[in-house]
């Protein structure tokens, strides 16, 4: 698959994961050119860490894996939505989703 058309406009890609039994968004983070040619070669989801300047693969390390179900791009090819099986906790702080602090 090229991948070029992906990073026309940016380096990075956004990606929002998606669980996909329950349609819970649960984080947002980026894709390089490597980051997302790993996530189509092992179903799994590899990201570039911005602060750390490395590919990650999420859960490689707390066991909270995320299995590829689907990837969807955007109308512009600039943003990625991937539906995954997730393994325990998406978010760092121990919370399933990333995104549990509500605004009011």
């Amino acid at each position: 698959m090229d991948l070029d058309k992906y990073f026309v406009k940016s380096e990075l890609i956004p990606a929002v994961i998606q669980e996909k039994s329950t349609g819970e968004v649960l984080m947002l983070a980026y894709m390089n050119r490597e980051s997302m040619q790993k996530t189509f070669e092992t179903g799994y989801t590899w990201f570039w860490s911005r602060s750390r300047q490395e590919l990650w693969n999420k859960g490689a390390t707390s066991g909270n894996l995320q299995k590829v179900v689907e990837i969807f791009s955007d109308c512009d090819d600039d943003t990625l939505l991937i539906t995954v099986e997730q393994t325990g906790a998406a978010c760092h702080t121990g919370n399933h989703s990333c995104f549990f602090k509500k605004l009011n």
